[in-house]
């Protein structure tokens, strides 16, 4: 295909889509109206299945097969950062030496370190309670793990952090929202309908059926992923080192 043709494929693409936007655009309520019923579904749906937290049930109930799309892009993204990232053959794994850390940073590091940690487990847990999530607890868990890095050093957060396991942790929580979408088709439902569980009493832990099942399932994908993210970009700038580099290095 030729370059003119290309783009003669782009401008027919674009003008598409910019129809389809205008038309969406017309249809759309007046601003600043009364009449909001995008809106006006979404929480009575929300309500009707004893989810406090509307965002919540629009995310893990009412386009939960949307939802699932964004979490597999970061799966993806994981995956493909792992492959490109692997160690060659003209690379080779050095020690990391310690480095000095100033007794202040150590220790609000190391008392931030729980206490992160804790935060983000609590906006994983009441993520179809209260603003929050999976996605957004999932970041902080990830990252709090990683006060240790800046408050000890590499080595420290190595031992805590086995990438193996977070690799099978991405992998499962990935799994697990396939698998409770399975289950409800299995059930006679379509395809993670929310009619799995109980919707239980509103605005408890157990309530919302299966979007509580859901959003922990993000937690899990979302934290184990980023790990392994930080863990690969991590390993190429403080440990891996090209074969010839190190070879200059020691002076050979």
């Amino acid at each position: 295909m030729s370059r003119r043709m290309r783009l003669w494929v782009l401008a027919t693409g674009g003008l598409g889509v910019a129809a389809l936007f205008v038309a969406a655009y017309l249809r759309l309520p007046r601003f600043g109206g009364a009449s909001h019923p995008y809106g006006e579904r979404a929480v009575a749906a929300a309500l009707s299945r004893h989810t406090a937290n509307v965002i919540s049930s629009v995310n893990f109930d009412l386009r939960a097969f949307d939802t699932l799309g964004e979490e597999s892009i970061l799966f993806a993204a994981v995956l493909g950062t792992v492959v490109l990232l692997r160690q060659t053959r003209d690379e080779r794994e050095v020690a990391p030496a310690p480095e000095r850390v100033a007794p202040a940073v150590r220790r609000y590091a190391l008392i931030m370190l729980p206490v992160a940690l804790l935060t983000g487990l609590y906006v994983v847990a009441h993520g179809q309670l209260s603003p929050g999530g999976g996605f957004q607890g999932g970041v902080v868990v990830a990252t709090a793990l990683h006060l240790l890095y800046i408050g000890a050093d590499y080595r420290a957060l190595e031992r805590i952090r086995p990438v193996g396991i977070y690799e099978v942790g991405d992998a499962a929580g990935e799994g697990a929202y396939l698998v409770i979408g399975v289950a409800a088709m299995v059930q006679g439902s379509a395809f993670l309908a929310n009619t799995l569980l109980p919707y239980g009493t509103f605005n408890t832990l157990a309530s919302g059926g299966t979007v509580p099942l859901l959003n922990a399932a993000v937690g899990m994908e979302v934290a184990s992923a980023v790990v392994v993210l930080l863990a690969h970009f991590l390993d190429q700038a403080v440990e891996i080192e090209d074969s010839g580099t190190a070879q200059g290095k020691d002076g050979s």
